[in-house]
């Protein structure tokens, strides 16, 4: 961690405030997972940590195999971890039972996936609000929610149509709205622009940074693109299991996106996605 720490010093400009354990989101310590049977194991991640805070918008890159997917799938609760500790809002979740589990992903972390998930009966309505729906929120107050959000992300006028009307980066912008209109405290995004076209990738972009720079959304978001992780504060290389550096934002997303394609040259050339 030593040489993490100095990378970590050398990549990030100026005197940095240090925000208060009040305002942490996430804490990860000595995070490792390991696959396969004993004496035939893989270790994907080798002891990362991380402390995510209110407010946060991390970018996490890496080639593939370095453990960017599991470390996600880890840190949203679809994965276990083989050793280390996740605190998600003060509660450890690797010490809860299954059901105390689906509480925190319904009530704590928003998804979005690189697949929209949108169910093809409901208007886009009716999928934005469901998660409301399920927890009970009374039908006008769900609706209204729904409806800031949905301005927010330019999406008023398609709120009756169903998810086959709607354009790609639309469909995409609408499964934001939905991990978001609980309210939860973290949202978890893998690859969300992976299956958009660039126009479409920098409106739902846009639309992140927007719902971040506003209070709205803490966002954890791995991807391979460089572009993409240009519009995040922070970004966290991968590399063999292990975070190698951290780049904190600038002057400037041009000039962050640069600096971006630097590191990632210099710890391993090739990003491509899993």
């Amino acid at each position: 961690m030593k040489e993490n720490q100095e990378k970590e010093n050398q990549e990030t400009p100026g005197a940095v405030s240090v925000p208060s354990r009040q305002d942490e989101v996430v804490r990860v310590r000595n995070l490792v997972k390991t696959y396969g049977a004993k004496g035939f194991q893989t270790k994907v991640l080798k002891g990362i940590d991380l402390t995510i805070h209110k407010q946060d918008f991390i970018a996490i890159m890496g080639p593939s195999g370095s453990g960017k997917t599991t470390f996600l799938n880890i840190l949203s609760t679809i994965d276990k971890p083989t050793q280390g500790t996740v605190v998600l809002d003060g509660q450890d979740i690797t010490e809860v039972s299954n059901k105390e589990l689906s509480r925190l992903r319904r009530d704590k972390i928003g998804f979005v996936f690189q697949d929209y998930n949108l169910l093809d009966t409901m208007t886009l309505l009716d999928n934005i609000v469901l998660p409301l729906t399920l927890n009970g929120v009374p039908a006008r107050e769900a609706g209204n929610r729904a409806k800031e959000l949905a301005q927010l992300m330019g999406l008023s006028e398609h709120l009756k149509k169903y998810p086959y009307q709607l354009s790609g980066g639309q469909k995409q912008r609408g499964a934001v709205c939905r991990a978001l209109v609980p309210g939860p405290r973290i949202i978890f995004a893998d690859e969300p622009t992976g299956a958009l076209d660039s126009k479409s990738g920098k409106d739902l972009l846009e639309c992140f940074k927007a719902v971040n720079e506003n209070g709205q959304a803490t966002i954890l978001m791995v991807t391979h693109d460089p572009f993409c992780a240009s519009y995040a504060k922070d970004v966290y290389m991968l590399g063999d299991g292990k975070i190698m550096c951290r780049i904190t934002r600038g002057n400037g997303r041009k000039e962050f996106y640069d600096r971006i394609i630097d590191v990632q040259t210099s710890v391993g050339g090739d990003f491509l996605c899993q």
